[in-house]
């Protein structure tokens, strides 16, 4: 008798199926709630994904214009529709526009672990409208069953639940080949500066130079430099910078930061253009050459020889000789002063052109040109370069040395900052400060020679801005992205 129970206790044959018996239940929980969060998992990268994909086609809308939120409104409800699968067995279900909502922000939190509050949302979608630079895309939640019995682990706890997402996205542009120059918006407004570039005409403009150490402040019509992207702060590398027609340096509208203190020379590296080299050619001709239209008011001393230079034309030839004459309202002291300024700085496109056009053009009636009655400068200086036969005293081609053929040359670029805090959006722009925003980029018509060093007085013609209110030629620098955020 004990030898048969003896030998039943040393039976191990059918164990497994005990063992399997017993844990069947948790194998069995276990493998539904992989299931479970593996379909989860899915359904939420689903959603995500289309909630970004939601959140990028708008933000690609929100370029600064008036209408940014009306074509971004019109991108989700048109140029996006992702599918996601919610059930095993289900076919796939189409997350259009109407399964999300959407707001428009003007700004984000410091931090990405910080919740977006309303100040950094649009207050207004209509007059705002250009403010926005990103957008908040929620995906209405979608309703999830489990398939793991959840009461089994505590009664009354329900086995279904609400998935859904969030993305954050934002338009990011940027300008590459840029002089690494800012100038503070003098207007302080976006709007009514960009007001001043419609019609033919351009407004003069007076840039002037910052001088000082960190803590330099700027103001309304200051002009100052920029680090290069990568942090470098050398004078030598600015100033090829300044005289290069195409330098390297990429920028974001994100933010730039401005470099302390004064460069002198900067007068040299921008004067180029004009075919005035410095004492020793600093800058060399072949690598900097100058416009192929270099006017400038100025007469040829000992032309066509190693020391050619210009001069100011002889008493007895000065009516012979005129540069883009300045807005009339610098002459008389009319011309609108900054905010905060103390000289008048802002010109208004009214300029003496019958007067340039009869010491400059003499043989040409200004009426067959096709210019318009209110041409600019840039107008008038590119007309020049096609029609070279009629150039009065002064030859619009360079004297000294071999011109470029960029019709651009005597461009120069800046990011126009706000630098004007008063109306709660501008910044306290100074000498050394970091990631200031860039309310546009700009082009720059170099009307004359930059004044001598350390002022560095620059007069020109604002040519165009990126952005709202834009006329679309600064486009090729451009690089325009949409980028997720959040």
């Amino acid at each position: 008798m004990f030898s048969v129970l003896r030998a039943f206790w040393n039976d191990q044959r059918g164990i497994a199926l005990i063992l399997v018996t017993i844990t069947l239940p948790a194998i069995i929980g276990f493998s539904l709630l992989a299931i479970d969060m593996s379909r989860a998992n899915n359904l939420h990268n689903d959603l995500q994904e289309g909630a970004d994909a939601f959140s990028i086609a708008a933000a690609m809308e929100l370029d600064g214009k008036s209408d940014s939120i009306t074509r971004a409104d019109r991108a989700l409800a048109t140029l996006v529709a992702n599918q996601y699968n919610l059930l095993l067995s289900s076919p796939p279900q189409t997350l259009a526009a109407a399964g999300v909502t959407r707001r428009y922000l003007r700004s984000l939190p410091a931090s990405d672990n910080l919740p977006i509050v309303a100040a950094n949302v649009i207050a207004n979608e209509i007059t705002d409208a250009h403010q926005a630079r990103f957008i908040e895309v929620r995906v209405t939640p979608v309703g999830f069953a489990a398939i793991f019995p959840a009461s089994f682990l505590s009664a009354g706890t329900s086995s279904s639940w609400t998935i859904g997402a969030v993305s954050v996205a934002g338009f990011k542009s940027g300008v590459c080949d840029f002089t690494p120059m800012f100038i503070c918006n003098p207007y302080g407004n976006l709007d009514v500066f960009a007001a001043t570039l419609t019609g033919d005409s351009r407004p003069m403009m007076l840039l002037k130079k910052q001088s000082g150490g960190n803590g330099s402040q700027y103001g309304p019509g200051n002009y100052g430099f920029l680090q290069t992207p990568d942090g470098n702060m050398g004078v030598p590398l600015i100033k090829e910078m300044f005289a290069s027609s195409a330098p390297l340096a990429c920028y974001s509208n994100d933010g730039v930061d401005t470099r302390p203190g004064n460069i002198p020379p900067i007068n040299d590296a921008i004067n180029v253009r004009f075919d005035i080299y410095p004492n020793g050619n600093s800058f060399d001709p072949e690598d900097y050459p100058p416009a192929p239209n270099t006017r400038k008011g100025m007469a040829v001393k000992n032309p066509g020889s190693p020391s050619c230079k210009y001069e100011a034309p002889a008493a007895a030839q000065a009516s012979e000789y005129m540069p883009f004459p300045r807005d009339n309202c610098f002459t008389t002291g009319s011309c609108t002063i900054p905010s905060g300024g103390a000289e008048s700085r802002l010109g208004d496109g009214n300029w003496n052109r019958a007067g340039y056009w009869a010491v400059n053009h003499p043989s040409t009636d200004y009426a067959t040109t096709g210019l318009s009655a209110n041409a600019s400068r840039y107008d008038v200086y590119k007309w020049e370069l096609n029609n070279l036969n009629d150039h009065g005293t002064e030859a619009t081609t360079p004297a000294c040395n071999p011109p470029t053929d960029d019709i651009k040359r005597r461009m120069i670029y800046a990011a126009m900052l706000d630098c004007d805090p008063s109306d709660g959006i501008g910044s306290t722009v100074q000498g050394s400060g970091g990631n200031y925003p860039v309310e546009a980029f700009v082009s720059f018509f170099l009307t004359e020679p930059a004044g001598d060093a350390p002022d560095a007085d620059i007069y020109g013609e604002i040519v165009d801005i990126t952005g709202r209110g834009g006329q679309g030629t600064l486009d090729n620098f451009l690089r325009d992205e949409a980028q997720l955020y959040r």
